[in-house]
């Protein structure tokens, strides 16, 4: 904002006009705001308006000579005026919390009268546009607010993981986060809707889940979907694939070890898998394959929330939920004595089973959509478009793989395919080509074996109409004897309509 009121170039007329807006509009600030006043070149407050004046009482003032004269920062607390002074850039919408309350506010700086319009800053303006924010701009008072609290606890998570991270000598080692949340398990038949409903309720709850499944069908998935809706959100999610680990490596994933525990261990020693998740959820994949011999101190660190880290004899507290997913037989496993009865009852609190993907047909086009795109993305591609029939093609498999084969098909034939449309013939053959079996066409979409029959249906509609007709009644005759009535009667016509048919044929 300017201090000049008229401009040298313009006609005498115009800048009679332009000063008179000039003075409008400063009047129209001062009458529809809610509270403004002005700073010198020093910041000191040289004016307030009426609207201001109310706000003093709170400020500690008991009248405005007692505010008058003060640098600004000295009577309004938290001001941003200041920058503007030395800025000369204008801050035109900003939150202002004080004790007086919190407002919306305006801070616009006054430049001295340059023929360029580039003077030096003589001051500023404070224009109160709000005063109770939190009715007039509820949610984006709500939003902002929101927002500054996550802001604040992703700090906060952010430097206690970096902590632990250096602690443990881990490179950029901070915890994984959940990549994946409930809209991720996409699918919208009854099984995977049902199963969603379950993830949902148990990651209301702070027991222990048991994901069952086969291969491929997205228990991983499901299993950072619920610690990501869970109330340890904001903790680390940890996981460890059991089968990828070597037995004589598990025990010190999990517990950590102490210095010098072992031949080549780290000399700060290293805190396990299990203190690694401590405060979020530990994610334990294809706990089928666990050795026995580890069983017994995982069911005592779930049953006691303490671990022993391997080389030390000192107890660890840590606070960690567990979700376990297996593809294999736990209750055949416990039956063989392969899998502890006490630690399969531990961990089956909340059981989850994942359908398979034969299971959810329907879901099949949706998921050929996003795995097309997800597929596309990573090599670089166009997905390839799958014409209905290849579709159908695609919902008459078996899926021993599940959605984890599905993917791989649809790399296969972004590979193979020369054309982005894809039919099901051009499938059957890239599905062959890349060694898939039990492939074969539905029987809705297998060529006629006969090719009279086939092409008898392709003749005018009255015509096959009025032959059916015909051997309708032929059949009738002779299951009656040549009875008309009876005839009739179980044509369900009149017996005047069968003579006209049968006169007509």
């Amino acid at each position: 904002m300017s201090a000049a009121t008229s401009d040298p170039t313009l006609p005498q007329d115009a800048q009679g006009i332009l000063a008179l807006a000039a003075r409008s509009m400063f009047q129209l600030f001062s009458s529809i705001s809610q509270g403004m006043f002005l700073i010198d070149h020093s910041g000191r407050i040289v004016w307030v308006n009426e609207g201001y004046r109310r706000f003093l009482p709170a400020l500690g003032f008991d009248g405005v000579d007692q505010f008058v004269g003060h640098m600004v920062e000295e009577v309004i607390p938290n001001t941003q005026m200041r920058r503007v002074l030395e800025t000369g850039e204008p801050v035109l919408v900003d939150l202002l919390t004080n004790k007086a309350g919190t407002f919306v506010v305006s801070r616009l700086p006054l430049r001295e009268e340059h023929d360029d319009g580039t003077g030096p800053v003589i001051g500023a303006i404070g224009i109160v546009l709000f005063d109770h924010p939190q009715t007039t701009l509820q949610p984006l008072v709500a939003k902002f607010a929101l927002l500054q609290r996550d802001l604040d606890e992703a700090r906060r998570e952010l430097a206690s993981q970096a902590s632990r991270a250096a602690r443990n000598g881990l490179e950029g080692g901070l915890p994984r986060q959940a990549k994946y949340s409930f809209a991720s398990f996409i699918g919208s038949s009854p099984a995977a809707v049902e199963v969603k409903r379950h993830a949902r309720r148990a990651a209301q709850s702070s027991s222990p889940v048991l994901l069952l499944g086969e291969t491929g069908t997205g228990k991983e998935l499901l299993a950072h979907a619920i610690h990501g809706a869970s109330a340890r959100a904001a903790g680390p999610f940890v996981s460890v694939n059991i089968a990828a680990v070597p037995d004589t490596l598990l025990e010190a994933e999990f517990f950590g070890f102490a210095p010098g525990a072992f031949t080549g261990a780290d000399r700060r020693g290293r805190e396990g898998k299990f203190k690694f998740a401590d405060g979020g959820t530990l994610f334990l994949d294809e706990i089928g394959d666990m050795p026995l011999t580890l069983q017994a101190k995982l069911l005592r660190a779930l049953q006691e929330g303490e671990i022993e880290p391997l080389g030390s004899n000192k107890l660890v507290a840590f606070d960690a939920r567990v979700i376990a997913a297996t593809s294999r037989d736990l209750p055949a496993l416990v039956a063989q004595g392969r899998f502890r009865e006490d630690l399969y009852y531990r961990l089956n609190v909340l059981p989850i089973r994942v359908p398979p993907l034969r299971a959810r047909r329907s879901d099949i086009p949706a998921l050929v959509e996003a795995l097309g795109d997800e597929v596309a993305q990573r090599t670089g591609d166009a997905p390839p478009e799958l014409l209905p029939d290849a579709l159908a093609l695609l919902a008459g498999q078996h899926w021993r793989g599940n959605i984890r084969e599905l993917r791989n098909v649809l790399e296969q034939v972004t590979m193979r395919s020369e054309s982005q449309r894809i039919d099901a013939v051009q499938l059957e053959r890239i599905l062959r080509e890349a060694g898939l079996e039990q492939v074969e066409l539905p029987a809705t979409l297998q060529p006629s074996q006969d090719a009279g029959e086939q092409a008898a249906l392709l003749r005018p509609l009255s015509q096959q109409v009025a032959e059916l007709e015909r051997k309708a009644i032929a059949a009738a005759l002779a299951s009656t004897g040549g009875n008309k009535l009876a005839t009739a009667r179980l044509l369900g016509i009149s017996r005047a309509t069968l003579y006209e048919r049968m006169a007509n044929p």
